[in-house]
């Protein structure tokens, strides 16, 4: 469902209030001190974080942010804080930043940080945004759509849950115990509970679910308020757990799992046959960044937009630290392929009325002053999207962490052993390279080397890619696709293509393939390859790893090459350890931030960034339980 943004305004008095639930967002008394008294105090904070490497707060309830402020400005005022917050909430009816704005206004107090949320606050789309605030020592990951289809969607340990929709007489769904009963799947042991709510049904409901609950003091007019907690206190993880991983490959799908452990303290040890970072299938000159939307927001529409939104703020981070990373959102314009496909496009744009800062759709007109080129059809455009240099992207997820990630370049593994301590990398001569209790498979289509990995149906996809001289910010001057794409001038370069040959393994730049690019340009823009001569091109060849759902694969490697296809994901034996993050085909730049995010997430024990049964798309055991489908070239 489209999401539809909170309307702001206001109570004859001045308090915040939804037209749409006909009730306030906090308590005339004070919206601030409510959050400090009901859902800090009431979940025994800052006591319970202190000593703690990670604490999770998950809330029903975004509303206006003041909660996640109140709580960040007390973690950032304790001196014996955690080592890392993270703060879930759900939200149906989000607010822009604009209006954001101007309420956070109203606490001055919290000016740094309001203006920290908002700047990194995402596009109104549906599903799930992660925000690294605060250095990523705070985590704030936003469910953007009804909490019914969300909340069991969600894949977390909450140490403390802040229930703060608007009343059980207003918003009655966010109270029910349909909702309700997800909260003992997400509870860590001994976790907390608070709300102002002390409605007889809710207390009823929670005890039912195996919630202690007690009255204490309410706030302000508020005589009471609830507090509750789930079983017994369990031991909390200390700071300074020795984490270390072995990552096999240093392209993009390497280089970002490196780069996601290591904001979390792990020690990485990174190694690579080449002599430097991308010099395989991420070494191309530039890619495409941006979703692929449907009809039916189907799995891949879904994961691509969150890969690409991710893919964007990582790409901020990266470059507000001034690591230098060449990229650049000057918009990506998708055409159609032919007047059927363009209606199509109109309706995917009309259906989902998405932000117009995401998606919108052009006519011709448009787009042919959009490209700075006559073009008889329409299409997406993405105004946020554009062009990545991948080589620029590895090595800056790799400098971001010096002090953790190790490389170890020019040693080609040819043999990966398990042993009591965890995996070891070994040479032709058999020596260690480098060993550790897990490790990760992201060197694409070398994978296949490795007998633990024979579950995975990863295929190589030969790519070559044309390199067309181009004078400096000459059209077009954004990312246009059209069964194929061609980039903006990169240093006198544009880039043009890609073929996508499977089970391909010729190294070589092919006469043939120059051609069949040039094709794909003049169906981009009709005339413009009438300027190039194929005898005269230069250009790369790549082997991306494809898989045959044109999914990437994220997660555990399974241990076994066939089971029962009615068995559920989790009964899949696994090899203890041993991941993968592989498959990204042709949207390398789309998938790998994310796909690094979900599984750091996963070894650390975070809270993960994807709705579960986009999880489970993912999960690199998929195939055991189908048969797998031959890969396929698309958009």
């Amino acid at each position: 469902m489209p999401i539809e943004p909170a309307r702001l305004t206001f109570t004859e008095d001045g308090t915040p209030c939804s037209d749409a639930f006909g009730d306030v967002y906090h308590s005339r008394d004070g919206g601030f001190e409510q959050a400090r008294h009901v859902f800090i105090g009431g979940n025994g904070l800052p006591e319970r974080w202190q000593g703690r490497e990670r604490f999770t707060i998950v809330e029903t309830g975004f509303g206006l942010g003041l909660n996640f402020l109140a709580t960040w400005a007390a973690w950032r005022e304790d001196a014996q804080r955690c080592d890392r917050l993270h703060f879930v909430s759900v939200e149906r009816h989000p607010f822009r930043r604009e209006d954001l704005a101007t309420l956070h206004a109203r606490w001055p107090g919290l000016a740094p940080l309001a203006a920290e949320l908002q700047e990194h606050w995402p596009v109104l789309t549906p599903g799930t945004h992660r925000l690294h605030l605060d250095a990523g020592r705070i985590v704030l990951t936003l469910l953007f759509g009804d909490a019914l289809d969300l909340m069991p969607e969600l894949q977390c340990r909450a140490d403390a849950f802040n229930l703060d929709g608007f009343s059980p007489a207003t918003n009655p769904q966010l109270w029910s115990t349909e909702l309700l009963r997800e909260l003992p799947r997400l509870a860590a042991p001994g976790a907390t509970l608070a709300t102002w709510s002390v409605t007889g049904a809710v207390r009823r409901a929670l005890g039912d679910l195996g919630f202690r609950c007690e009255k204490v003091a309410g706030f302000g007019g508020k005589r009471e308020m609830l507090r509750a907690r789930f079983g017994a206190a369990g031991d909390a993880a200390t700071a300074g757990t020795p984490r270390h991983a072995l990552v096999i490959g240093a392209g993009l799908a390497g280089s970002s799992i490196a780069n996601r452990l290591a904001e979390r303290g792990w020690t990485v040890d990174v190694v690579d046959a080449a002599p430097e970072a991308a010099q395989g299938a991420s070494g191309n000159l530039s890619g495409v960044l941006r979703p692929l939307p449907s009809l039916d927001d189907n799995r891949l529409a879904r994961i691509t937009r969150a890969g690409a939104l991710y893919g964007l703020r990582h790409l901020h981070r990266l470059s507000a630290r001034g690591l230098p990373v060449r990229w650049d959102a000057c918009g990506v314009l998708h055409l159609a392929r032919d007047p059927m496909h363009e209606e199509k496009q109109r309706r995917v744009v009309e259906a989902q009325q998405a932000p117009e800062e995401y998606l919108r759709f052009v006519a011709s007109e448009e787009a042919s002053r959009i490209a700075a080129w006559p073009l008889p059809l329409g299409g997406w455009w993405f105004p946020a999207g554009g062009w990545v240099n991948p080589p620029s992207l590895c090595r800056a997820n790799l400098a971001a962490f010096p002090e953790a990630i190790r490389c170890h370049f020019g040693r080609d593994v040819a043999a990966l052993e398990a042993d009591a301590g965890g995996w070891r990398a070994l040479d032709t001569d058999g020596g260690v390279i480098a060993a550790a209790p897990v490790a990760i498979l992201a060197n694409g289509v070398g994978i296949r080397r490795f007998p633990q990995a024979a579950a995975l149906p990863v295929r190589s996809a030969r790519g070559q890619v044309s390199h067309l001289l181009a004078q400096a910010d000459s059209a077009p001057r954004v990312v246009v696709c059209r069964l194929g794409y061609v980039s903006p001038a990169i240093d006198g370069v544009r880039s043009a293509g890609a073929t996508f040959s499977v089970d391909d393994d010729d190294p070589a730049l092919r006469m043939s393939d120059h051609r069949e690019n040039l094709a794909k340009l003049d169906f981009i823009l009709p005339g413009f390859a009438a300027a190039f001569d194929p005898t005269h091109l230069d250009g790369r060849v790549g082997f991306r790893p494809a898989s045959p759902d044109r999914l990437p694969m994220v997660g555990a490697v399974p241990a076994v090459q066939q089971t029962d296809r009615a068995s559920p994901l989790s009964s899949i034996p696994r090899h203890p350890g041993l991941y993968a993050v592989e498959g990204f085909g042709a949207r390398g730049l789309v998938w790998a931030a994310l796909a690094a995010e979900l599984l750091a997430s996963e070894l650390a024990g975070d809270p993960l960034p994807l709705e579960r049964s986009l999880v489970e798309a993912l999960d690199p055991a998929r195939y055991l339980l189908r048969p797998p489908r031959r890969a396929m070239a698309d958009e």
